[in-house]
């Protein structure tokens, strides 16, 4: 009876899982399988085939994705680990000050994470702009030419979007993770003459690992994931922003602008096998215990 009031409690995350991956991920599977063709010389109707592991192995073969892939990859190798470290200094500083006063300024630090990323990505693009953002003229008041959209600055532009729209979130899970940490460990470090920074270093970050392993997993997926940002950053700098700059860019310019569904359900699902590769290969590395 324990047993199935415990099911009870674990069924809608389970429905959820369900409907909202698994389901989708067969589809995707099933999909890949087939082939729409053409038929009297593209004059004729279109008919769907079946088509085997044709479609993966044509991605496997896809210079541009994997390229798109590695491209992705490379930037969240800065991107995240940069992003980590703000969040982890942030949240040991909200765990110095008092309890009543984290309170505030927790809810100002999650505020840019609530923020939707489209209205995010918007809010940064007038910010970069050369015409009306203030950045711009801010560099230029340094003596700095900077335009935010060059093939230079471009990643370095969105890393920044992320960075700050992220930040919030990961803080809040590694202020929670400080929060389980027993005081009294605190209080024996001082007696014994120990700093804040060596608490902090010693004590703190060693216990806030598992969560910081799992803020970079997902940190890892989400970036492996983004759109919204390169789609917007396209309006203003196509000749930089490709129609295959991301892997998700590649995979929607295929199923909406060149119909190609089922090979887009292909690129979808070697993408999922390179997320998932990179977030083992993470927990395996950042999980070592020790010797």
């Amino acid at each position: 009876m324990r047993a199935l009031k415990g099911f009870g409690f674990a069924a809608p995350f389970f429905a959820g899982f369900v409907l909202t991956f698994v389901l989708p991920l067969g589809y995707a599977l099933w999909e890949s399988l087939f082939t729409t063709r053409n038929s009297g010389l593209g004059i004729g109707g279109q008919t769907t085939e079946f088509a085997g592991l044709d479609n993966f192995t044509r991605g496997l073969g896809d210079e541009a994705f994997w390229v798109a892939v590695l491209r992705v990859l490379l930037f969240a190798c800065v991107q995240v680990p940069v992003m980590l470290l703000c969040s982890v200094v942030m949240a040991l500083l909200l765990d110095s000050v008092a309890r009543r006063t984290a309170h505030r300024f927790r809810l100002a630090f999650l505020v840019p994470y609530m923020i939707p990323g489209v209205v995010a990505a918007l809010l940064w693009l007038y910010l970069y702009s050369p015409r009306l953002g203030p950045l711009r003229d801010a560099a230029a008041s340094l003596g700095m030419e900077i335009n935010f959209f060059s093939s230079g600055m471009l990643w370095i532009s969105i890393g920044n979007l992320l960075t700050w729209s992220q930040i919030g979130f990961n803080m809040l899970i590694v202020f929670g993770a400080l929060q389980a940490v027993p005081r009294e460990i605190f209080d024996a470090a001082r007696v014994d003459g120990a700093s804040e920074l060596r608490i902090a270093r010693s004590i703190k970050i060693p216990f806030v690992r598992g969560a910081l392993v799992l803020t970079g997993m997902l940190s890892i997926i989400g970036t492996l994931q983004i759109f919204n940002e390169p789609v917007l950053f396209r309006q203003v700098a196509p000749e930089t922003v490709t129609k295959d700059y991301t892997p998700i860019l590649m995979i929607y310019n295929q199923a909406f602008d060149s119909t190609d569904y089922h090979y887009a359900a292909a690129l979808s699902v070697l993408l999922a096998g390179v997320a998932g590769i990179a977030s083992f290969l993470f927990y395996k590395l950042t999980n070592r215990r020790p010797a």
